[in-house]
Formats: structure tokens, C-alpha cells, sequence
């Protein structure tokens, strides 16, 4: 198995890189959080280039094949995405801010994208994840963790109570903070 690392440009050496034009500088390079998501387009659909044409601006409204219309002008981006099957993709550089959260907060700090890392799981709130997305998304917070000092891990449900549910019931908070050795403090 190969070492996963990230490099002083903020990118993970095993992921698929996929530049996402949805991003800018952070307004300070403390990141002690990392946001949980989860993501399927169309909804409950996994597979396909949706998610990562929804990163890249690049949403066709017109497929016949979904009802994306609504989504086609978001300008949303998340650090990285932990495909069904285990793949991991990157969007942003970890140095940047991603546009992932929206308007949340946490221990009383507001724009969480300023102070932290997203991770988008290939899913849904019915559907549970798989054993290669916590795979890798074990190793991922790991590195993480070292790499930036994180010292926290919540769900988008956390920073966004009453407007997000994910990463949802079906994400083994349990398993991951344990393996992780990350905690998901009390938010308000």
C-alpha cells in the first residue's frame, strides 16, 4: 500500500486532482476543523461525472439523462470526494478555501470554509457508506490531522444545524473518530 502525503501546495499525492475554479485564499492558514458531507447527483444516484461537473462548473442543465437545471449555477467546491468504490478526488488545494459549508459556524466562529477542510462521501441519508470511503477516509484524516493541526471533526449537519442533515444517520461517527483519533466537539 502506497504512503499517503500531502505536499507543501496542499495536495494529497494519491488523489485524482480535478481543479475546481470554486475557491479562494483563506483568511488565515490555522485549519483545525474538517467538515463531513455527503453528496449524490442525481440524488441517490451514484457514479457518473455529476458530482465533479457540479465542482468544476461544468453541469450540463440539458441532460436528458437528469434534473440538474437548478443546480447548474451553484459555485460550490469541497477539498475532496470519496468516491462509492474508495477513489479519492481533489478539487481544492487544502491551502485554499473551498466553498463547501455555506453559511455555518462553529465554537462560535462563523465562515467555516475559512477554517477548515471538506470532504464530500459519495452517498446518501439512506444508503450506507461503504468500507473503501472509510478506508480511505480514515487514512485521509490522518494525514490530514498531522499536516494541519485539525483537532476536530463535525458534520455539515454540525455547522449548518436546521438547513444540512449530512453527513447523515447512515455515517459511523463511532468507528471514525476512533480510528481517527479526532473528536466531534458539542456545537451549539
Amino acid at each position: 500500500m502506497s504512503v499517503m502525503k500531502i505536499d507543501n501546495e496542499g495536495w494529497v499525492n494519491l488523489a485524482c486532482v480535478i481543479p475546481s475554479p470554486n475557491f479562494d485564499e483563506r483568511s488565515n492558514t490555522e485549519v483545525p476543523l474538517v467538515v463531513i458531507h455527503y453528496i449524490s447527483l442525481p440524488p441517490e444516484k451514484f457514479s457518473g461525472d455529476a458530482i465533479q461537473n457540479l465542482f468544476t462548473n461544468q453541469l450540463r442543465p440539458d441532460d436528458p439523462n437528469v434534473d440538474l437545471a437548478r443546480l447548474a449555477d451553484l459555485r460550490v467546491s469541497a477539498h475532496f470526494l470519496i468516491r462509492r468504490r474508495g477513489q479519492l478526488l481533489q478539487f481544492v488545494s487544502c491551502n485554499k478555501r473551498a466553498w463547501h459549508a455555506g453559511v455555518s459556524s462553529f465554537q462560535g466562529r462563523s465562515s467555516c470554509n475559512d477554517f477548515s477542510i471538506g470532504i464530500e462521501l459519495e452517498g446518501s441519508s439512506l444508503v450506507p457508506f461503504t468500507a473503501a470511503q472509510y478506508r480511505k477516509l480514515f487514512r485521509l484524516l490522518r494525514v490530514l490531522r498531522d499536516a494541519y493541526d485539525v483537532r476536530a471533526l463535525a458534520g455539515h449537519c454540525d455547522v449548518a444545524p436546521g438547513r444540512k442533515v449530512d453527513p447523515g444517520p447512515m455515517f459511523d461517527w463511532a468507528s471514525t473518530l476512533a480510528r481517527c483519533q479526532l473528536p466531534r466537539p458539542q456545537v451549539a
